[in-house]
Formats: structure tokens, C-alpha cells, sequence
């Protein structure tokens, strides 16, 4: 059990320093448009930072949109990593960094999907649950506004990486749970709940795992749990358990649950890929094999290129296009 306690330390810890890195690279960083995707993108980015909420500046949001042909488009809502406390939307398609998803957007919409990039309040400025706060209201917001945007109010989707893809997956079991909404953010009659969820490689089972780590009576340092304590907004991780199991994903699994595409690294050393696969087990128990798929890179990190950029094979990127055009395309797109 101290070895587990151990690797949670050294995961968080390792996590703490991507973030720095991270944070100091975006002090130089200004939002643009790459010269290679310029066209592509100009052609498709509808709307910038459109607020859909208004309690924070954060609340914030870019819409993509197919270029050609006309809606309502099924919606595939980008969800940036960043350990809860860095990261902006503009991962979506502004930097080349292993945590952009602009191959990936650029294939959305040529593929016919409208693309929602999010931004959502990070742990320097609200605890949770403020950041499933957001998406949720995001969620909301897309589903109010379908027939202004060309949105397909009954097919949206989910995708983030690292916290974003916890969020993706807490966001897809826990869709109109009463306890993670905050309808004074907006549209309070519409639901949040998502129809497909794409996790990459996001933390899930931490409710089970910090509550086995405090009945060991190990040592568990607050030095060491910088970003757990940031979320949940206490140095005690037993006073703060509930909260713990609140933000897990595993927590609120269900029946009706939407389906689940799961993908992460061998040697992702941030957040081990034996989360993913337990998550993708339990899921299957509830939902069904057929509602749950899990690829696994071998060999690939945290942010490995093999998720983002064109390392990844066109078997596996078949795949995951598949997963989401059978889950949030009319029958008559893919027949």
C-alpha cells in the first residue's frame, strides 16, 4: 500500500511540473492560426470566445463548423487538459504541441461535425465542483442554442484528455445529477446529458484509491498532493473524501449511461493506464460491452504525440471515428 501511496505522489508530483512548464510556456504564447492549417480552420472557425455563462471570464467558448453542406451538425465538445489548473480552448487548434487537437479537429468537421471548444474554471480560481460546473453549462448552453448554431441538440458528444478527459468521463455518468449541476449558470430547463464520451487518458477511481491510502495510516503529505488539495480545496484528504468520490467519474456509473471510447499509455507515468482499464471494466459491467471500447498505446506517455498527432495509426483513428459516427450521427450518415 506505501509503494501505491508512493506512485499517487510521484504521478501528482510529475503532474505539478508539467503544469509549470505548461503555465510558463503560455506566458509567451499568443493565440494564432498555424500557416499549414490557416485555410482549413479560417474556413471553419464560426465563433470565438462566445460566453456561455457569465460568472467568470472563463466561461468561454470557440464553435468549428463544417464548411460546406448544411446542419444541424452533431456537436463534439473539446474538453482541454492541463491538471485542472492550466490549459485553454485554444488547444483545440492553435498550438503543435502533443496536447492539441487540431488533427483531429480538422477531421471533425470534414467529417461533418460541429466542434465547441471549452474554456473552464481552474483550481486557481474556484475548487470543484466548479470545473464540471462549466462543462455542464457548456452542455446546456449548446443544446439551447442548437437551432441559432445549426447545432443537433440530441447528438452531443464529450472528448477531453488528462483533466479534460476526467471531466468528459464525470460529465457522461453523471449527466442531470443534481448534486454536479449549478442551473443558475444558465438554461436550466435543458439537460446535460452527452450521447458518446471520448476519454483520453484521464484519472478515474481516485475515490477508492485515496480512501484505501487513509485507512493504510500512511503518510499522505499535503506537500505531495498539491493539485488534489487545489481541487478539492483542503490539505486533509479524509475531511475531504467525500469530495474525492464526488469527482469520480466511477461514482455515478449507470445503466444509462452514454457510450465510452477509452484510450491511454503504457507508460503513462502521470496517470497509470490501469485507471483507464479499471473504469473500462466497471463500465462494461453496467452499460455492456458493446457500449464500451478501450484502446491502448503501447509504449506511449502522458500527452503521448500517438493520441494527437498523425503517429497514431489509421487503423485505431478508423476506430475512433467509427466510435463517434455510429453514436452521434443519424444512421443515414454512415449506412
Amino acid at each position: 500500500m506505501k509503494a501505491a501511496i508512493a506512485a499517487i505522489y510521484a504521478c501528482i508530483l510529475l503532474c505539478v511540473l508539467l503544469v509549470a512548464i505548461f503555465s510558463s510556456l503560455l506566458l509567451f504564447y499568443q493565440p494564432g492560426v498555424s500557416a499549414e492549417t490557416s485555410s482549413s480552420l479560417s474556413a471553419s472557425l464560426q465563433y470565438r470566445d462566445v460566453p456561455y455563462a457569465s460568472l467568470s471570464p472563463a466561461q468561454k467558448l470557440d464553435i468549428y463548423m463544417p464548411a460546406i453542406g448544411k446542419g444541424p451538425w452533431p456537436v463534439v465538445i473539446w474538453i482541454h487538459g492541463g491538471c485542472w489548473a492550466g490549459g485553454d480552448k485554444s488547444l483545440a487548434t492553435d498550438s503543435d504541441s502533443n496536447l492539441s487537437m487540431k488533427k483531429h479537429v480538422l477531421s471533425l468537421i470534414e467529417r461533418g461535425y460541429a466542434v465547441v471548444s471549452i474554456n473552464y474554471r481552474l483550481t486557481g480560481e474556484a475548487k470543484f465542483p466548479a470545473q464540471i460546473h462549466d462543462v455542464k453549462a457548456a452542455i446546456r448552453w449548446v443544446r439551447a442554442n442548437a437551432g441559432r448554431y445549426g447545432f443537433d441538440a440530441d447528438r452531443i458528444g464529450v472528448w477531453g484528455s488528462s483533466a479534460g478527459g476526467h471531466l468528459a468521463a464525470l460529465a457522461g455518468t453523471s449527466g442531470d445529477v443534481d448534486e454536479l449541476e449549478n442551473l443558475s449558470l444558465g438554461n436550466p430547463k435543458e439537460s446535460s446529458r452527452v450521447q458518446a464520451v471520448v476519454d483520453y487518458y484521464g484519472p478515474a477511481g481516485l475515490g477508492e484509491r485515496v480512501e484505501h491510502a487513509i485507512e493504510s495510516d500512511a503518510g499522505l503529505s499535503p506537500d505531495a498532493l498539491p493539485l488534489l488539495r487545489a481541487l478539492i480545496g483542503t490539505d486533509n484528504l479524509k475531511e475531504g473524501l467525500d469530495t474525492v468520490k464526488a469527482l469520480d467519474p466511477v461514482t455515478y456509473i449507470s445503466p444509462d449511461d452514454p457510450p465510452f471510447f477509452i484510450a491511454h499509455g503504457t507508460n503513462d507515468s502521470v496517470v497509470p493506464a490501469g485507471q483507464s482499464v479499471e473504469f473500462y471494466k466497471k463500465l462494461r459491467k453496467v452499460i455492456g460491452p458493446h457500449n464500451v471500447e478501450l484502446l491502448i498505446f503501447d509504449g506511449a506517455g502522458h500527452g503521448d504525440a500517438a493520441f494527437m498527432r498523425e503517429a497514431v495509426s489509421a487503423d485505431n483513428l478508423a476506430r475512433l471515428y467509427a466510435f463517434l459516427d455510429k453514436n452521434l450521427k443519424p444512421r443515414t450518415f454512415y449506412a
